[in-house]
Parts: structure tokens; sequence; C-alpha cells
């Protein structure tokens, strides 16, 4: 397509969740720092939220790359992961998943019970070991309220000093109304840290969009014109997974003109075929023609009626 025009090795703004292409910017970078200390200190609930693309699968795979780095360099004090990236599940689905990724063999149609006491005794024998176990769900607002209340009732487990597992909620801002609901306020009450992601702010937009023109071996001048990048913001609104996308259609529509750089007439283009972007009239020199002409007309009538002028029978 257009890597071999632009000098690329790979695409760069693919909707796959790589973290090779995580950019630490303000929000990230402090969302990552409220994960690691969470889990340092040992509390038990955490919570990241963020409306739809704002890249929390990202920032998941992210920590949890960090976390193989802290096992790797701190053996004495390992962390045992696990992650469920489809929360829809019922409470028997929950104890079978979170028994699947801690590699505990159960026999075909076990009881609730015996599932749960295994998985207790697994993670008692972890923490003996100074295993710690950390649990990421993603899309954590799809979990039904009994599941919710089931993973609360996991995290009673704990020894006089530590809690056996820690937990870490992914999710939209649905996941704040439905940890609000009476039946299960007490989960809510247990949540220690929460971090909200936000947008990229436009400045942010640039450093975004050169960063992973870099990653995926760009080193050139840059290709998006400064008012392409402000017209990719506001078609974003910052949205990390908009912006791939309006990127990837205006590199392909430079591409096809046989240009080497972005304006901001691609992505015009790039935001009228993309459904979710937010969508703006770019300017043309005809429609301010057409507006002149509307006040002149505008203001001719306000004059001949002030007059009292009619025209001639």
């Amino acid at each position: 397509m257009y890597l071999e025009h632009f000098g690329l090795r790979e695409f760069p703004f693919t909707l796959t969740p790589d973290t090779s292409y995580f950019l630490a910017s303000n929000h990230y970078q402090a969302a990552l720092n409220t994960l690691l200390v969470a889990i340092h200190t040992g509390e038990g609930f955490i919570k990241i939220t963020g409306e739809v693309g704002t890249g929390k699968t990202l920032l998941c795979r992210q920590f949890l790359a960090c976390v193989e780095q802290i096992n790797a360099t701190q053996p004495l004090a390992q962390y045992v992961t696990a992650y469920i990236p489809n929360p829809y599940l019922t409470p028997q689905g929950l104890m079978l998943s979170l028994a699947d990724e801690l590699g505990i063999a159960l026999a075909p149609n076990a009881e609730q019970h015996h599932v749960l006491k295994t998985i207790t005794q697994t993670l008692l024998t972890l923490a003996q070991q100074n295993q710690q176990v950390i649990l990421c769900f993603d899309e954590a607002q799809a979990m039904p309220l009994e599941t919710l209340e089931a993973l609360r009732l996991l995290t009673n487990m704990e020894t006089e000093k530590q809690k056996l597992v820690q937990i870490i909620l992914f999710g939209q801002p649905e996941l704040d109304l439905k940890l609000q609901q009476n039946q299960i306020r007490q989960l809510n009450q247990r949540i220690t840290f929460h971090y909200r992601l936000g947008a990229l702010k436009q400045g942010e937009v640039d450093d975004y969009v050169m960063h992973r023109l870099h990653i995926a071996g760009y080193h050139g001048r840059p290709i998006f014109t400064r008012s392409a990048i402000k017209a990719l913001y506001r078609a974003s609104k910052g949205t990390p997974r908009l912006i791939n996308i309006l990127a990837h259609k205006a590199l392909m529509a430079s591409f096809g003109k046989g240009e080497m750089i972005v304006r901001k007439q691609q992505i015009f283009k790039a935001a009228s075929d993309t459904e979710s972007a937010h969508q703006r009239v770019p300017y043309r020199p005809y429609i301010a023609i057409l507006l002149t002409i509307a006040i002149l007309l505008i203001v001719a009538v306000v004059v001949m009626a002030g007059t009292g002028w009619v025209m001639p029978k």
C-alpha cells in the first residue's frame, strides 16, 4: 500500500494494542504509575475507566509487560498475572476462568465449592512462595452484577498481612454507574485506587503521530502538516483509536495523489469517510462569497423598507 512510498517498515496506525507503540503521555504514564503503586502496596481493588477508544487495553498490556520486567529484576518478590479479556461470565464461569489462568487442573463438572476450595489453596501456596496474584479484567463494564459480587467475595481471601489476589478492572464509564448500584456497594467501597483516562490534547496528538511513525520506521521530516494535525485533533477529539483510523486513511489519500505529506484536505476527506469522526465543514472561498452576497441582499432589503421604496408597476 503506502509503506514503501513513505519509507515505513510496518503500518503505524493499526488498531491492534501493540505495546511497542505505547506512548507515555501525561494521562497514560499517570495511569500506569497508579497501577504500579497499587500492586506494590498490595491493594485489593483498582479501577481504570475511560471512554471507548482511549487505550485501556493497550494500557493493560503495557502494565502486564511492566510486571514481567519487575519479575525479571526482582526475583525475591514475584507477581503471577491472570488476564481475562471477556468478563461476561457467570460466577461459576469466573472461577473456572481464574483456575485456568492459574494453571489449575480441575475434574470435569467440578462443583463450585470444590473449585473455590482449590483456588484458595493455590493462592495460599503462591503467597507462601512470596508470589502475589494479579487478576486483570478488560471490558469490565460487561460483567454481570452477580459476577461482580463473586469477585468481591474472592478478595476476602487473605492472610494476616496481605490479600491473596489483587483485582484490576478496566472498563468504560458505564462501569462507574454499575458499581454505584446498591446491591454491590460493598465492592465499590473497596476500590482504593481509581484513574480516569482522558483524551489527548492537541499538542499530544502531534507527539502521538510522530511517535507511531518513528516506531514504524520513519525517520524523515514530519509527514503531517501543522494544519493537518489541528484538523486531526478536531476530527478525533483526541481519541487515540479515531486518530489511528483517520491518520491511516489520510496517508492512503496522500499516497493516492503521489504526495509525500498529509495536508488538512486529506484529514477532511478521511473524516467524511468515518462515521464516528467529528464532522466539520471545511472552509471554502465560495462559501464566503455566498455569505457576503446574502448579507448584501439583506441590507438592501432593510434599506428599501426604511425609505419606503416600492417596485414601480
